[in-house]
C-alpha cells in the first residue's frame, strides 16, 4: 500500500518553504524573449519555485530550462503539472532555429533542454531533439548544454541519437523510489526502465557526465532512498539532485504531499550520496533537477576536470 496522504486539505507549509517573488530586469528579459518566439520553459510550465533565483541573475549567469516538442505530454505522471494529450500538435519545425537564436540573445553560458514525452511520434521526438542540440551548438559554440531526456520507452537507439548530437550533460530523472514509481509516474514509465536509460548513457558516451534527480516527500522510506542512490551509481550516474515534492495543483491527478522533509534530512542524504561516490550532489527542499544547473556543473565538474 502506498504511503500517500489521504486528505485533500493541504498541510500548512513549514517555515523553511518560503519562495521569493519572481521579478527583476533579467527575469522580465528572459520571459519576454521566450514568449516572443513561442518557446516553452519548464520554469513556467512546471511552476518551479526557483524561477526568481534562476532567472534573476545577471545576463550570462542566469539559468533557464526550455521544454521542446510542445507544451502537451502524451503521459500523465501524477507529480507533474504539464497538460496531457494522446496526440499533441506536431512539433514546430522551426523550433531548433528559434531556440538557438534565443539562447544567443540571452547570452547564457549554460542551458538546460528538456522535453515532454511524445509516444505518438515514430522516434518519440529524438531526431527533433538532436536537431535542436546541433543548432544550439552551432549558433553558440561556447554554450554548455544539458539535455534532460524522456525514457524513450527504453529504446537504446533513440538514446544514441541524443548522445551523438553532443550535449555536455545527459540527464534522465528517476523521480522516486522503486516502490512508489507505479503510483507516481505514468504506467509507460518504470523504475528499471529509467535505470536502463541512464546505463545506456554511460555505455554510449562514457566521457559525458550523466545526471538524475529524486523527489522526496511522497512517502518513501530511508532505506528505499539509499537503495535508489546505489542503483543510480551502478547505472553510472555522476551528478544527483534531491528535492522536495510540492503538489503543483489541487487537481485530482496531482498527488498530495505525504511529508515536508526538513532541511537537516536533506543535508544528511546529501552527505550519504557523496560518500557513495557521486561527483556532485545538490540536496535541499527547493532543489530541482535543473536547479542552478550551470553554476553547479561549471564549478564542480568542468572546473575540476577540464579547466584546471
Amino acid at each position: 500500500m502506498n504511503n500517500f496522504a489521504t486528505t485533500e486539505r493541504p498541510a500548512p507549509l513549514p517555515p523553511w518553504l518560503k519562495v521569493k517573488l519572481a521579478g527583476g530586469e533579467n527575469f522580465a528579459r528572459i520571459k519576454a524573449v521566450s514568449a516572443r518566439r513561442n518557446l516553452h520553459t519548464v520554469c513556467e510550465e512546471a511552476r518551479c519555485p526557483n524561477i526568481s533565483e534562476c532567472w534573476g541573475g545577471q545576463k550570462g549567469a542566469a539559468t533557464a530550462t526550455f521544454m521542446l516538442l510542445g507544451d502537451e505530454c502524451t503521459r500523465a505522471c501524477r507529480f507533474c503539472s504539464v497538460s496531457s494529450k494522446a496526440r499533441p500538435d506536431a512539433p514546430d519545425a522551426e523550433e531548433p532555429a528559434k531556440l538557438a537564436e534565443t539562447l544567443h540573445e540571452m547570452g547564457l553560458d549554460y542551458a538546460v533542454i528538456t522535453t515532454v514525452c511524445r509516444d505518438d511520434l515514430p522516434d518519440q521526438g529524438a531526431g527533433h531533439i538532436a536537431r535542436v542540440i546541433g543548432e544550439a551548438k552551432k549558433r553558440n559554440p561556447k554554450l554548455l548544454l544539458e539535455i534532460l531526456m524522456q525514457d524513450f520507452q527504453g529504446r537504446r537507439d533513440l538514446v544514441e541519437i541524443i548522445a551523438a548530437a553532443g550535449p555536455d550533460v545527459l540527464a534522465h530523472n528517476l523521480e522516486t523510489v522503486e516502490r512508489l514509481t507505479p503510483a507516481v509516474r505514468d504506467h509507460r514509465a518504470s523504475y528499471r526502465q529509467s535505470l536502463d536509460v541512464l546505463a545506456f548513457c554511460r555505455d554510449i558516451a562514457p566521457k559525458t557526465p550523466s545526471k538524475s534527480s529524486l523527489m522526496l516527500g511522497l512517502g518513501e522510506r530511508e532505506e528505499e532512498v539509499l537503495a535508489a542512490f546505489n542503483d543510480l551509481r551502478r547505472a553510472g550516474v555522476r551528478i544527483l539532485t534531491i528535492g522536495q515534492y510540492l503538489r503543483p495543483s489541487r487537481a485530482k491527478r496531482n498527488l498530495p504531499v505525504a511529508e515536508y522533509v526538513p532541511p537537516g534530512r536533506f543535508e544528511a542524504y546529501g552527505r550519504r550520496a557523496r560518500d557513495m561516490g557521486f561527483l556532485h550532489v545538490a540536496s535541499g527542499p527547493f532543489v530541482r533537477s535543473s536547479y542552478r544547473a550551470g553554476e553547479l556543473f561549471l564549478k564542480d565538474y568542468l572546473g575540476a576536470n577540464h579547466l584546471g
